[in-house]
Formats: C-alpha cells, sequence, structure tokens
C-alpha cells in the first residue's frame, strides 16, 4: 500500500467563505499515483471545515445564512469563550459541517455521486489556514 500527503493552504479576505477543492485533491489524487484507495481530506484549524455537497452559489449562500442564524458572530460578547477573543461562533460553524471527509477512489478517480464536490468552510478568516490530503491504497 502507497501514501501520499498534501497540505493545502488558504487565505480567506473575510471572516466567512467557502472554496471548492476539488480541483487541488484532484491534482494530489495524480500526484499520488494511487488507482484505488481513500482520500482524507480535513481542515487542520478548529474554526474551518472540509465537506462535501453541490457547487452552487444559491446553497453556499444559505449556508452562510443558516449557520449564521445557528451561531451569529455577534454580540460576540454572549460566547464565554470570546474573553479576549471573537471567534466562538466559528467554533460552532464548524462543529455543524464537519471537520473532515473521506471519499473512494476508483479507477485513479474520486467516486463522487452526481453534482458532489469537496469544499473547504472559512468561518473565522482573515489569516493562512490549511487542510490535509492524505490519500493510501496501490
Amino acid at each position: 500500500m502507497k501514501s501520499f500527503r498534501q497540505e493545502l493552504w488558504f487565505q480567506v479576505p473575510q471572516r466567512r467563505g467557502f472554496i471548492n477543492i476539488t480541483p487541488q485533491v484532484e491534482d494530489c489524487l495524480r500526484q499520488s499515483g494511487i488507482r484505488e484507495g481513500l482520500v482524507l481530506v480535513n481542515a487542520m484549524h478548529i474554526t474551518a471545515s472540509v465537506f462535501i455537497n453541490d457547487d452552487e452559489s444559491g446553497l453556499h449562500h444559505d449556508f452562510d445564512q443558516w449557520l449564521e442564524r445557528l451561531a451569529p458572530h455577534e454580540p460576540v460578547s454572549g460566547y464565554r469563550h470570546n474573553v479576549g477573543e471573537d471567534n466562538a461562533d466559528g467554533h460552532l460553524k464548524r462543529q455543524i459541517m464537519g471537520r473532515e471527509v473521506v471519499v473512494a477512489v476508483t479507477a485513479g478517480q474520486l467516486d463522487f455521486g452526481p453534482w458532489e464536490q469537496i469544499f473547504y468552510g472559512e468561518f473565522d478568516g482573515r489569516r493562512r489556514k490549511r487542510a490535509l490530503v492524505k490519500i493510501i491504497g496501490e
């Protein structure tokens, strides 16, 4: 069995944002040479997420609005975690959207269902953060 590891780096200029990272993950898969196996992609920061869904701008807007209703950024004084910080909502949003995804690799391709794409979700942006791509297989 072979393994491959690469970090993808992001700097989202706003507090929140979604980036389709499917092309970068596919590039990692090509570099790995693995034809059958699994790809793990996880956010390496506790206020960011990796998830799978449709690449549709209306849906991304709906995610953003829904998450803000569930865990509003303001008032920052409403969170105990925010003593000296202002990102408690980012921790909660990450918990909702998830830390990681695992995708099967079949015949050297990501084995997706219809419309599925991999996204990096940022909930406390404006600084460099990373996601890990780990591929194992043969």
